[in-house]
């Protein structure tokens, strides 16, 4: 199934595009539908910190009848129901052409301010061709099966987020968001270092709590400086709590410097007891 031609693919289109009355049961009643391709993907990152300025963009082109237009519809996250879709803009269509898109659009769509558009936040756009004669032709009506196929290359939808690039130093005191570990409660105030290394975070003053256990080895967190994406690299051992020793075995999150706040899901081992799973532990600098 995955070697359909493309002259199938275009079939398939239009007749997810066409109208029942249209399909007569006879090949001849058919039309050639279309859709976008991606020429190049410019940027997809919003930069919190600039987000009055900050832009996403692709180059598209196109494949079967002319194309006279783009219209460009944005939702937070994703959702292939239409009705959810808001618009942005539309474009005269061009090979080539450059969607653009500002943070400050994305908001305007959306009926927010462009300060809601939150690190860690994605955003989907959904390109929808108008051809000159009239028909459209989205992932509203054509199957996602044939979008998954890389060799249509298809540019019907894709997805900006919301990054903040790491500035240090971040050290200094948080409040407990959230503690799934539960060594602390929400509203409790804790300690967070830098480094040793570069673009690291230290939390060995959160986990553990030294009112439960004691520091094995620092509990460290790197972050990329570019979007603030945090990891967790697996460790033999981080709180000694008397009982059992709990150690990381991965994790994931943001470390946002511009918003202070920092967010992980990180998954915990206890000897004796086994895999905790992954825990949220959530704070935000004071």
């Amino acid at each position: 199934m995955k070697k359909i031609t493309i002259a199938f693919i275009v079939m398939i289109a239009v007749l997810a595009g066409c109208k029942k009355t249209d399909i007569k049961g006879d090949k001849d009643t058919l039309k050639e539908g279309a859709y976008l391709t991606l020429q190049s993907t410019i940027n997809t990152k919003i930069d919190y910190a600039a987000r009055t300025t900050s832009t996403v963009a692709i180059t598209i082109g196109s494949v079967g009848p002319a194309v006279d237009k783009i219209n460009v519809y944005v939702v937070k996250g994703a959702d292939l129901d239409k009705t959810k879709w808001k618009a942005v803009k539309t474009y005269p269509y061009s090979d080539g052409l450059k969607l653009t898109v500002a943070a400050t659009e994305i908001a305007a769509a959306l009926g927010v301010s462009v300060d809601d558009l939150n690190p860690g936040s994605s955003y989907t756009f959904y390109n929808e061709a108008i051809t000159k004669d009239g028909r459209s032709f989205s992932l509203a009506n054509i199957t996602t099966d044939f979008e998954s196929q890389a060799p249509y290359n298809m540019a019907l939808r894709w997805t900006a987020v919301v990054v903040c690039p790491f500035v240090g130093p971040i050290a200094g005191t948080y409040k407990i968001i959230e503690d799934g570990w539960q060594d602390w409660v929400p509203g409790d105030l804790v300690k967070v270092t830098d480094g040793p290394g570069a673009n690291q975070v230290n939390i060995s003053q959160v986990w553990p709590n030294p009112a439960f256990g004691n520091v094995t080895n620092p509990l460290l967190v790197d972050v990329d400086p570019a979007t603030g994406t945090a990891t967790i690299k697996p460790n033999n051992s981080w709180g000694d709590y008397g009982n059992y020793v709990a150690s990381t075995t991965g994790g994931s999150g943001f470390v946002f410097s511009c918003t202070g706040l920092i967010d992980l899901s990180i998954n915990i081992t206890a000897t004796g007891f086994g895999d905790q799973g992954f825990v949220k532990l959530k704070l935000q600098k004071q």
